[in-house]
């Protein structure tokens, strides 16, 4: 219910901004409707003519007409790209990366399809990203809801938990160089720059950026294990002379039984959920 609320919100903003267009598109069609179901007795209005349709041209062209039709391009893209920002500002990139690398580590092809993967990392950023959601909820949300907030004022308590989330996982992953590389020039060279003084639209490539360093490190541990068991039957395979026969054929069997015993989906899964504090 949380994330139908923030996008319910999003919605609700976009409409918000369009509704003046809206409401003026919607005389002309309760003028067609009327005219549609005039009695038998009654004749019917006749089409407008040619100088009233240039009247509508004209008043699409015209200044209020313009800014209605950019509202609603900003609104169709708002709702186009919503997706792709919910995830880069949450842990789903880093989830989804390591179960990619795990997957190609034992070089299980297809298995788990993508459908397993991406449902198992869309639930586990669920869970990681409660403590944020729930905040953003009560603070930002709700009172919207009740009429107590604004919708900048609820998008800018909104965008401070999920700022706080992203500066503590920068901090922890020391990555703070990375926001210099999304920083103009001038505040770049600040001594005194604070998380305060970093620009939302920095922050959150560089947010994406240290997530991906992160992953590929968690990977690159994942990866070291099955890769000596296929240095090892590659080994032993040249030395009985079958060099015909692919390593990776006789090595998938040994990976899977030393994941299972080693319960390598719980480590997996718990080192994720605890590498984000």
């Amino acid at each position: 219910m949380k994330r139908v609320a923030g996008m319910a919100l999003i919605v609700v903003l976009g409409l918000g901004a369009v509704a003046p267009w809206s409401g003026a598109m919607a005389a002309p069609a309760g003028t067609n409707t009327a005219a549609s179901n005039a009695p038998h007795g009654q004749a019917a209005t006749p089409p407008a003519p040619a100088n009233d349709m240039g009247k509508l041209l004209v008043d699409v062209q015209s200044q209020a007409g313009g800014k209605s039709l950019i509202q609603w391009a900003v609104l169709i893209t708002v709702l186009t790209i919503a997706p792709a920002i919910l995830v880069l500002v949450t842990c789903f990139t880093r989830i989804v990366v390591v179960l990619g690398l795990l997957r190609q580590a034992l070089a299980t092809a297809s298995l788990p399809p993508n459908q397993v993967l991406f449902g198992l990392a869309l639930l586990m950023t669920v869970v990681v990203m409660a403590p944020v959601y729930q905040p953003i909820y009560h603070d930002a949300i709700t009172p919207y809801m009740d009429g107590k907030l604004s919708g900048q004022q609820a998008l800018a308590v909104a965008e401070t938990h999920a700022r706080e989330f992203m500066v503590r996982q920068i901090e922890g992953g020391h990555n703070e160089k990375d926001v210099y590389l999304f920083l103009p020039k001038g505040q770049a060279d600040k001594k005194d720059l604070t998380w305060g003084g970093v620009p939302t639209m920095s922050l959150v490539p560089a947010f994406v950026v240290s997530e991906l360093k992160i992953a590929f490190t968690i990977g690159f541990q994942i990866y070291l294990p099955f890769l000596i068991i296929d240095m090892l039957v590659s080994s032993v395979l040249i030395s009985m002379g079958m060099l015909m026969l692919p390593p990776v054929l006789i090595s998938l069997p040994f990976k899977l039984l030393l994941f299972v015993l080693a319960n390598g989906w719980h480590l997996v899964v718990g080192t994720l959920m605890n590498s984000f504090g």
